[in-house]
């Protein structure tokens, strides 16, 4: 295998682990930035590389769209696109494509591009293949995505051909030397909040065979308690020696929540989508820099955090940027959210080895049970 996955230390159902694949070797839980045009908004490169993320994603649905996946190969791959040495993986474009009304049928969906309305089809054959252009080393195979409120019948056929594409995926991935070139591929668990569902299609997943698995479709508008349930279906049929990731999860509750059960791997753009609204993640809970108390405040923006990249600025300085509409503003939140996030992963692996995990979630409720200063809408 191209990945394999070490369990290092254990509390309770949560696991300390190290990944590896040719291109190095991280430690899990971690939290991975996502930049979907293959970058992370108001960032570039140097500044992924001072904050050290194990991972970065990509999007495969937008970076087919432009520059499109043949400039990219030429240009060395998302890793030579962009400069960046570290690990990537990226993303099917499924939950993109699903949500811009698709026909879909039992082959794939067509859809119409957000850029100029062109008409384009993916198979789960054809997201392999873009993937393998772009070069990263972790690639997702395509799923379908309903609404988590969708009836049992849509959930039903949503596992189905998520199945079915998996298997598919899994064969040109391996016809194509995946493999030979550097690269992992996991599969994405379906189900809705359909507990059995949830772990039949984890199961079914099982079955093709892949490097790792991620559970998709949740954490989209459900209330928290469905999500749980919906996860504590399917991490029993997951292999324990293979990463679990959980996609689009970046609240501070849900990721300790479930790195306790047994969850390696999340991503999110909650901290770059909150960094722009001029919120933060603290310990404080979320703290809206553009309120009128923080005015004068001599603070730093999280004094819990010593360690975040804009501890140097008072809470005032951060607020007149956002104030006065300046650029930077979001740029620098972005950089103290996405360390933020990051720092809290770095402390699950820590309170997993010393089995202080319940500590730690204790704390992290406490902190973001307290009333939200302001929305970041």
């Amino acid at each position: 295998m191209t990945l394999r996955f070490e369990v290092l230390a254990r509390d309770g159902l949560a696991r300390k682990g190290r990944i590896t694949t040719p291109r190095g070797s991280f430690t899990t839980p971690c939290f991975m930035p996502v930049g979907t045009r293959a970058a992370v908004r108001t960032l570039d490169t140097a500044d992924l590389e001072a904050l050290n993320p194990s991972v970065v994603l990509a999007n495969t649905y937008h970076l087919m769209m432009r520059p499109g996946p043949e400039v990219v190969q030429r240009l060395g791959g998302v890793h030579g696109f962009t400069g960046w040495s570290g690990h990537v993986l990226t993303d099917s474009g499924g939950y993109q494509v699903f949500s811009l009304d698709p026909k879909v049928d039992d082959d794939g969906a067509v859809f119409k591009s957000t850029y100029d309305g062109s008409a384009h089809r993916f198979t789960a054959e054809r997201v392999v293949d873009v993937q393998l252009q772009l070069g990263s080393d972790i690639q997702m195979a395509l799923d379908v995505c309903p609404p988590s409120e969708a009836p049992a019948p849509v959930q039903r056929l949503a596992v189905d051909r998520t199945a079915a594409w998996a298997a598919r995926a899994r064969r040109r991935f391996l016809e194509r030397g995946g493999p030979d070139a550097g690269a992992a591929q996991f599969g994405i668990v379906q189900g809705g909040i359909d507990p059995a569902l949830r772990a039949e299609s984890a199961v079914r997943t099982v079955e093709v065979g892949f490097e790792g698995y991620a559970v998709g479709g949740l954490s989209v508008g459900e209330p928290r308690d469905q999500m749980m349930a919906a996860l504590v279906a399917t991490t029993p049929h997951l292999p324990d020696g293979q990463p679990r990731y959980f996609m689009g999860l970046g609240d501070p509750i849900g990721l300790v929540e479930c790195v306790a059960l047994g969850v390696d791997l999340f991503d999110c753009v909650l901290p770059t989508r909150l960094a722009r609204h001029g919120t933060a993640l603290t310990w404080e809970g979320r703290l809206n820099i553009a309120n009128s108390p923080f005015a004068a405040d001599d603070r730093p923006i999280d004094p819990a955090f010593p360690a975040s990249p804009v501890a140097r600025y008072p809470r005032a300085y951060l607020r007149h940027l956002f104030n006065v509409d300046e650029p930077s503003a979001a740029r620098l939140l972005t950089l103290h959210n996405v360390a933020w996030l990051l720092a809290l992963m770095d402390a699950a692996q820590e309170a997993i080895a010393a089995g202080s995990l319940d500590q730690l979630r204790a704390e992290v409720a406490d902190a973001w049970a307290r009333p939200a200063e302001s929305s970041p809408r």
